[in-house]
């Protein structure tokens, strides 16, 4: 029972660790140095405006909370009461430990939710809520009580269950209260999950202190009172850590030294040709992979041992050892990316049956699917390669998605190695010990699926992330500096831009601004590398990252601080390195929408046929140039229109077409290639009407959907016969070109698949008119996912075409009507 202890652990350190920086943010060190900076300081009714949203957010998951408590509660009174009989299910004693305090801890939180909800109903500037979170913190001596008695009571519980088929039932069908706008009556839950919530509470309660200070301002008598409970809170949280870790060392080496668990996680491991999924732990002295053993139902979970090294014999192939290494099998990305389609079909599917009257038992299978799905995926994606080295000739190969996992996983290892290790050999009987004690000690439980995930927990964000990398300081001595950006999504991390490299500086101010797709994500990364220029380093392993890491760190995406209209700043402090950086969010719907200019001067948001007319052109000026320069430098480069240009260079290519500017094939000469594949995307992203029209748009999708292959032929060439010339010659001519893009696919790694995952919602995705007819849009993932795979297919169609030309098109005699 001591596997939950360790997740307190992880969630206590975690909010231990913050509390530092919050202070640090609260007291007001981090002060603005430019004019950018003092635009985003934000005016006190804003600040008290957040704080209402961060109380509202608070105030929901407090009705969670106490419908959990509830639930818990309900099967205690039967059980009380039987215990007197005849025929008791438990004992009173039994009964007294495992709901100990709760009844407390309940009647503590419907007080406190009961004074603030009419609060937050009547919400003004002058409100003040601090001696109402004061109150709660006073009482986290019954949190106290619960704490000391948790362990005591799972264990009793569990033989309960093992003992007593109808406690067992009891304990695991718990029905959770759904909130009172919800729509769904109520959830399943265990007993177990439920005597966790009380432990979790507390660290939610100590970071929504912190957030609450932030938008509090220091002369609100509300100050004093909220940090008085966040010093209660912290005191409690540090008292509790304190007594949970010495648990940590419950597995001794056979020199009865303490072994302590230093860290965990689930990787993938290429052995024998093939991926697998392996749960890794890193002890003090030895590094032990291991993967799950299949048991019967209702038995423990257990471990076995794949193998383990002692980090005293343990090193890190260097890249000229490499030849002996496996080899690194990478799908199709295009692979991938159906498969994201069809965990994001699956997503909406369960989302309309949560709705319906009878839809559980589908939502369940509908979970099935999607959980192998996710878990297929997080074994396929990641290809950057993490080797291990025994000293006596055995190497290992794990694949990482991000290279910020691989930089944690060699520092931990690196900093232990640093002490007066020793080479253990360890019998059969020690290694199964302490393969057992892995089930216990783990802080990793569950593969990041979504399945896997409390319903309650925020599903992330969808649409676009805007984010500026300023500067960064405190390099001891000056290098050749750039950073990536790197993102969530479907529970494993992709790299989404990359900065230009700052040369020989130790203050490299980079002001550069990336639009980023996010789908589904809670966290953005930053990386702070060294550019390495020797080429004899490199390897030829497309996928190893020679570029030495200086920093890394990650945000939370925070919904409510990043949705709001300004941008939001913050500073990512990385082993002793500070990396600036702002940041805004565009949610999808907003971002679908396509704005006509108002001006019909420039090219930007102008109808296509008001441009060729104008430059008595077939194709507009601006995509001729852009496919013109990519097609000169851009063709090899790795991720050419998938890779994020920096935002400004993108709009001052922008602002140069819309004015005419002479210079322009001289800013491109000079460009970096990205910008300019953004500015092309940008060019038919920001048309008022998509280049294959709104008017056909809907029989695009009906041609797309035809089963018969002849049928298809028909319709989607006939199609393409419908659109205004300078469409139809303008589509043509990106199509050539995206094919002679795709054609060197081994050195860019774009592939028809991928370009027409960039194109397809860029060029028939239709203008907000015609998207919303009909349609009554829950939420902006609803939908997007149907219509992109749609929109994909019809671009990828003619991407895999035999070559299309305008005159053949146009000569061809209709087979049916030419009504669309």
């Amino acid at each position: 029972m001591e596997e939950e202890e360790e997740k307190v652990l992880g969630l206590l350190d975690r909010v231990l660790e913050e509390d530092e920086e919050v202070f640090e943010y609260g007291d007001g060190e981090l002060e603005p140095i430019t004019p950018l900076h003092r635009q985003f300081k934000g005016d006190i009714e804003k600040g008290l405006e957040m704080k209402k949203l961060v109380l509202s957010g608070f105030l929901a998951s407090e009705e969670i909370y106490i419908n959990q408590l509830e639930a818990l509660l309900l099967p205690m009174r039967p059980l009380k009461a039987t215990a007197t009989t005849s025929q008791p299910v438990l004992t009173i004693q039994q009964v007294e430990t495992i709901f100990y305090k709760i009844q407390d801890i309940f009647e503590i939180h419907k007080e406190f939710y009961d004074a603030l909800l009419p609060n937050i109903q009547q919400w003004d500037e002058k409100v003040t809520v601090g001696h109402l979170f004061q109150k709660l913190a006073s009482q986290l001596g019954v949190y106290k009580a619960f704490v000391d008695n948790y362990k005591v009571a799972l264990e009793t519980a569990e033989k309960c269950s093992q003992a007593n088929s109808q406690f067992q039932k009891i304990s695991e069908n718990l029905k959770v209260r759904g909130p009172k706008d919800s729509k769904d009556c109520t959830s399943t839950v265990t007993m177990e999950a439920l005597l966790y919530k009380p432990i979790d509470r507390v660290t939610r309660s100590t970071l929504v202190l912190h957030d609450l200070l932030k938008h509090t301002p220091k002369d609100h008598p509300d100050f004093p009172l909220l940090q008085d409970a966040l010093r209660i809170s912290q005191n409690f949280l540090s008292s509790i850590n304190e007594e949970i870790d010495p648990r940590r060392t419950a597995v001794t080496t056979p020199k009865g030294e303490a072994r302590q668990l230093v860290k965990d996680g689930f990787l993938v491991e290429v052995s024998e040709n093939s991926r697998k999924l392996r749960h890794v732990f890193l002890f003090t002295d030895l590094l032990l992979c291991a993967k799950m053993k299949k048991t019967a139902v209702g038995r423990h979970q257990q471990y076995e041992c794949k193998w383990y090294i002692p980090l005293a014999d343990l090193t890190f192939q260097t890249l000229d050892e490499s030849d002996s290494c496996h080899s690194v099998q990478v799908l199709p990305e295009h692979e991938i990316e159906e498969m994201k389609m069809k965990i994001s079909v699956l997503k909406s599917e369960i989302q309309k049956e949560k709705k319906a009257p009878k839809g559980q038992s589908r939502v369940e299978r509908l979970r099935k699917k999607m959980n192998e799905q996710e878990s297929w995926l997080l074994m396929h994606s990641p290809t950057i390669p993490f080797r291990i080295h025994n000293k006596h000739g055995k190497s290992y190969l794990f694949l990482l998605s991000s290279d910020y996992e691989r930089a944690e996983w060699k520092e931990s290892i690196q900093k232990l190695q640093k002490k007066d290790l020793q080479s253990c050999v360890l019998s059969s009987v020690e290694l199964q010990v302490l393969t057992s004690s892995c089930f216990k000690l783990r802080t990793v439980h569950n593969i990041p699926v979504t399945t896997n995930k409390d319903d309650e927990e925020t599903p992330g964000l969808y649409g676009f992330l805007h984010v500026i990398v300023h500067s960064a300081q405190g390099f001891k001595e000056s290098a050749n500096l750039y950073c990536t950006l790197e993102v969530d999504s479907f529970g494993y991390f992709v790299s989404k831009a990359k900065t230009r490299v700052f040369r020989d500086t130790s203050e490299p101010q980079w002001n550069e601004e990336f639009e980023i797709e996010l789908e589904g994500s809670q966290y953005l990364r930053i990386l702070c590398y060294e550019n390495c220029y020797d080429k004899s380093m490199l390897n030829k392993d497309d996928n190893e990252i020679v570029d030495k890491i200086m920093g890394k760190g990650q945000v939370q995406l925070d919904p409510q601080t990043v949705q709001s209209k300004n941008w939001h700043m913050d500073v990512i402090e990385m082993n002793g390195i500070k990396v600036e950086f702002s940041m805004k969010f565009t949610s999808r719907d907003l971002s679908l929408k396509r704005t006509p200019s108002k001006k019909q001067s420039g090219v930007f948001g102008v109808k296509i046929n008001v441009v060729t007319k104008r430059e008595r052109s077939k194709v507009p000026y601006i995509v001729r140039q852009c496919i013109e320069e990519v097609e000169k430098r851009g063709i090899d480069e790795v991720g050419i229109y998938r890779i994020s240009g920096v935002a400004t260079d993108i709009q001052a290519l922008k602002l140069a077409f819309d004015t005419n500017t002479k210079d322009i094939l001289m800013m491109l000469s000079d460009m970096d290639i990205n910008a300019i594949a953004g500015t092309l995307k940008l060019y038919f992203r920001e048309l008022p009407e998509p280049l294959l029209t709104d008017r056909l748009y809907p029989a695009f999708m009906e041609g797309i959907a035809l089963s018969d292959p002849a049928a298809k032929e028909n319709c989607m060439m006939h199609l393409l016969r419908s659109l205004p010339d300078p469409n139809l010659m303008t589509f043509l001519t990106l199509l050539e070109h995206l094919k002679r893009v795709a054609e060197k696919e081994p050195i860019n790694k774009m592939s028809l698949h991928n370009l027409a995952t960039v194109f397809g919602p860029t060029l028939l995705r239709p203008s907000e008119s015609e998207s919303t007819k009909g349609q009554h849009i829950t939420s902006a993932s609803d939908i997007w996912s149907h219509d992109v795979m749609a929109q994909v297919q019809v671009l990828l169609y003619y991407l895999q075409h035999p070559p299309i030309s305008f005159a053949e098109l146009k000569r061809n005699t209709l087979y049916f009507s030419t009504d669309v």
